[in-house]
């Protein structure tokens, strides 16, 4: 029998005869649960949080993105086309365009992205789901799908054939041009659809078929500047680069969601990262009832731990009683504050009991990479703070 932990266990579950001390020992155990139970309370909220924020930019953000290195543009062959095709691990890539040229609506301007794509896009990137009103365009036509902050800005509606949207491209070339009117490649588009994701992609693309981008910025008809894919689930997205590099002689560069989303994934770590130190302070400070309550356990037993002392006990076996005892109590501490906090998230996911708005719910996720934090977080500190308590068993102290 482990002669510590046995005598860890007595402790542990037993009534003292103070009552000061019970006191002590019943806060520091309720330090220890609430402070469990709000910090995966937390960090589940930053999960769903973060997986809120995503769900924007994940509705048209391709698995793998591909463009060119060495510039704006590059040309696919029809043999390179067989070549991904036959690429295991693709559901499915579509041909883009992607370019800024200058709007014009009666007496409004505006510079952003023309997307030129196939009829492929929608499958790859569902984006259908997010038309706010209208159709999307039909291929092989001067139909185009707005955002909806594009649409606010310039007060247009969709079907206005007797007001089309104008579109300015420049033409390629070099020198200075002396009419500023033949430098611009110029037709006009008919809006047929609305699309709705954030306020920030809401008014940076205007979609058009990848035909009519080709022929407004003088591109050849095998003259692209990406391709999008979409992966199959548990698809090896190591491989599939590596065949692409090889196909494209290295000469392009792959991006997939995350990397896409760079800046936003780094921001929504660092606040998740920044949120859960901050409660581990708040732990840190409630373990000190730990360390009191031990501290206040061993001067109690200063008696008992004499005599196993003169019974031959050592001082570090002393010490592992105590050591063992704030452990123990870190442990069933935290399985408590996991478990009720699991309930709270569990009852917000299926009941939906805080809004944000009226027709909105606080976002959470369970995650069990949440629970191995947490519960790591509170075993670790556990441990130090009973390690500083157990430290105060000294010879001194006995004699």
């Amino acid at each position: 029998m482990n002669f510590p932990l046995y005598i860890a266990k007595r402790y542990l579950f037993s009534i003292s005869k103070n009552n000061a001390i019970n006191i002590i020992n019943l806060i520091a155990s309720l330090g220890i649960i609430v402070g469990t139970m709000a910090l995966f309370v937390v960090l589940s909220v930053f999960s769903g949080l973060k997986v809120f924020s995503l769900s924007f930019t994940n509705e048209i953000d391709p698995d793998l993105k591909m463009t060119s290195t060495y510039g704006k543009s590059f040309l696919i062959t029809p043999a390179q086309e067989n070549q991904i095709k036959k690429i295991e691990g693709v559901a499915s890539y579509t041909k883009i365009i992607e370019e800024r040229v200058l709007f014009l609506f009666k007496d409004k301007q505006q510079v952003t992205y023309l997307k030129g794509v196939d009829s492929l896009y929608p499958v790859v990137n569902n984006i259908k789901k997010k038309l706010f009103n209208g159709q999307w365009l039909k291929p092989d036509s001067y139909q185009v799908v707005i955002g909806y902050g594009i649409s606010q800005d310039f007060s247009m509606g969709i079907l206005d054939f007797e007001n089309p949207l104008q579109v300015f491209a420049p033409k390629p070339g070099k020198g200075a041009i002396e009419n500023p009117e033949e430098a611009f490649n110029k037709t006009d588009v008919l809006p047929v659809g609305i699309y709705s994701i954030s306020e920030e992609l809401d008014s940076k693309y205007i979609f058009a078929d990848l035909g009519l981008t080709q022929e407004l910025l003088m591109y050849k008809p095998n003259q692209i500047s990406g391709i999008e894919f979409k992966l199959k689930l548990n698809a090896d997205e190591k491989a599939i680069r590596s065949q692409l590099q090889t196909i494209f002689k290295n000469k392009i560069t792959l991006k997939n969601r995350a990397q896409l989303n760079e800046s936003l994934y780094k921001m929504l770590n660092t606040e998740n990262i920044v949120v859960y130190l901050i409660f581990t302070l708040v732990i840190i400070v409630a373990l000190f009832n730990l360390v009191g309550a031990l501290i206040m356990m061993i001067l109690e037993k200063k008696g008992n731990l004499k005599t196993l002392f003169n019974l031959g006990t050592e001082i570090n076996y002393l010490r592992k009683i105590f050591l063992l005892q704030g452990t123990l109590l870190s442990v069933f501490g935290g399985i408590i504050g996991l478990f009720l906090g699991m309930i709270l998230v569990l009852l917000q996911q299926q009941y939906e009991l805080i809004m944000i708005t009226p027709t909105l719910a606080y976002p959470v996720v369970f995650s069990f990479e949440n629970v191995l934090i947490v519960m790591g977080t509170i075993v670790t500190l556990g441990f130090v703070a009973s390690l500083i308590a157990s430290s105060r068993v000294s010879k001194k102290l006995l004699d």
